[in-house]
């Protein structure tokens, strides 16, 4: 059973071989990383790492049971007590409920592990998959997106409140 994690620094292989596995199909419906994203890949990821021990961001993989990342979700840029979200799934599980189901937990956690009220996300019009996936998790829409926020494509921004647990 796939197991949602926060990233550590033993992720960084995992992370690396997902990236790269998952690349082309990413591409298709997100901004390529470029290739100097893989060749910074470690400074990159220890960058991450200090954003996280920071708390500006907390960072979670999916991980299979046999060590392989299935997805990466994340929160970014937490302040006043909302963030960002940010995901992508595998190639081979994307269109499995595998994306939505994660949302939902990670909703959780933002509320009760991170003490979040408000998260935001934005998704291209094109990206059909992404979009059904935040509003199935909860989300509204709640207005255009900055082109920069989706790749240089039009989009919308996302909203869901979320509910702390006492």
């Amino acid at each position: 059973m796939p197991e949602l994690k926060q990233l550590h620094a033993g992720h960084a292989p995992a992370v690396l071989a997902f990236e790269l596995a998952n690349r082309a199909y990413f591409a298709a419906s997100v901004s390529d990383r470029g290739d100097d994203f893989f060749d910074r890949f470690a400074d990159r990821f220890d960058a991450l790492l200090a954003e996280q021990d920071a708390c500006i961001c907390a960072f979670h993989v999916l991980v299979d049971e046999d060590g392989s990342i299935l997805g990466r979700f994340n929160l970014v840029d937490i302040e006043d007590r909302a963030a960002e979200l940010g995901y992508r799934v595998a190639q081979h599980v994307a269109g499995r409920g595998v994306a939505t189901a994660t949302v939902r937990e990670l909703c959780r956690l933002a509320a009760s592990r991170h003490g979040l009220c408000t998260l935001r996300a934005a998704a291209a019009h094109a990206n059909v998959a992404s979009r059904k996936v935040l509003t199935k998790a909860g989300f509204v829409p709640v207005g255009p997106a900055d082109s920069a926020d989706v790749g240089g494509k039009p989009g919308n921004w996302y909203r869901r409140d979320l509910v702390l647990q006492g």
